[in-house]
């Protein structure tokens, strides 16, 4: 008899538990992308151009200086309160564990694959496991004209609310070395990127896609626009050469909401892109106006050549002591009733 009640009692609480975690229809995800800038460990990696933020390198970084790095980052990501974090500018999965231990509302799970850039930074993914089933990832090969590789992207496919949530990560490749000779670079990530999408809305016209990332490009540049397929205005999408709907219009050159600035310009770098397939009115739902720059006073430089900029870590080889050079974004999906 003693067997048989503790059988039953360990039953009743694991259906309860069952109960109490169960997503209801109307709950709500928030989806987040954040450029962590150059979030690299102590130690000098041979094999990659990473020398300088580790002991002994040029920015004479510490141990402490490391871990005012973590805690920074660690304070916005608790703040902004993602159930999905893309990140970029991650050294490696070490230092995504490192941050995910400095999180305490959030157990996060962890996707990350090294990614063939010169300088050693990917792009990662966190997932709250208690909303979110994990069903598959990979990383997707992004090469250059020149026929190099690039970052990767980042594929995950979870599930919410017993629908797929088809989630693309995204770091392209810079302007450095000049803007319009990089073009090539970013039209190569958007186009690898677009086949990917395509593969996906093929099978399933209805499926719901979120894109993230820093893309280095605006939302009018033709990597984003053109090759990628993707338009401010949600009526565009037409399903042919226009597939996605970039949500990030009101934040497009808005001298109080920039993603990122460069030479006192407003820029929106870091996007969020969604199919239509999240504004159908069935499965899952992308909440209306809730595409957002996480902001406040602390997180923008006041006064001077800087002013309204991100209050980075790092300028140069200089320690500012702020978060990251670009602004986290996020936006909110709901299970439909």
């Amino acid at each position: 008899m003693k067997k048989v009640s503790q059988k039953y009692t360990s039953a009743l609480i694991i259906l309860l538990l069952i109960c109490v975690t169960r997503i209801s229809a109307g709950d709500t995800l928030t989806v987040g992308f954040w450029n962590v800038e150059n979030v690299f460990d102590l130690e000098d990696d041979p094999y990659t151009n990473d020398n300088e933020f580790a002991i002994g390198g040029k920015k004479r970084v510490t141990e402490a200086i490391y871990i005012f790095k973590m805690k920074n980052i660690a304070s916005v990501m608790e703040k902004v309160g993602a159930d999905i974090l893309g990140v970029c500018e991650v050294e490696n999965r070490f230092v995504m564990e490192e941050l995910n231990a400095r999180v305490p509302s959030f157990e996060y799970q962890i996707v990350h694959y090294d990614s063939p850039d010169r300088r050693g930074i990917d792009v990662g993914l966190f997932y709250n496991p208690e909303k979110l089933w994990f069903v598959e990832s990979k990383k997707i090969t992004v090469l250059l004209p020149s026929g190099k590789p690039t970052r990767d992207i980042l594929y995950a496919l979870l599930k919410f609310e017993d629908r797929l949530l088809h989630i693309f990560v995204n770091h392209w490749p810079s302007k450095y070395g000049g803007a319009e000779k990089t073009i090539p670079s970013r039209k190569a990530a958007a186009r690898t990127l677009r086949k990917e999408v395509d593969r996906i809305l093929k099978k399933d016209p209805a499926a719901e896609i979120v894109v993230m990332g820093d893309l280095n490009d605006e939302p009018v540049d033709p990597s984003v626009m053109e090759h990628l397929g993707a338009n401010m205005e949600r009526k565009k999408v037409d399903g042919s050469k226009t597939v996605l709907w970039n949500v990030m219009e009101r934040y497009h050159r808005n001298p109080r909401g920039s993603t990122y600035k460069y030479g006192g310009k407003d820029m929106v770098y870091d996007h969020l892109i969604i199919s239509p397939g999240l504004y159908d009115e069935s499965g899952l739902s992308f909440v209306s106006g809730s595409a957002h720059v996480f902001d406040g006073p602390e997180y923008r430089q006041h006064g001077g050549k800087y002013d309204g900029f991100p209050y980075r870590f790092w300028a140069g080889n200089k320690l500012l002591g702020g978060y990251s050079d670009h602004m986290p974004i996020y936006l909110k999906i709901t299970a439909s009733e």
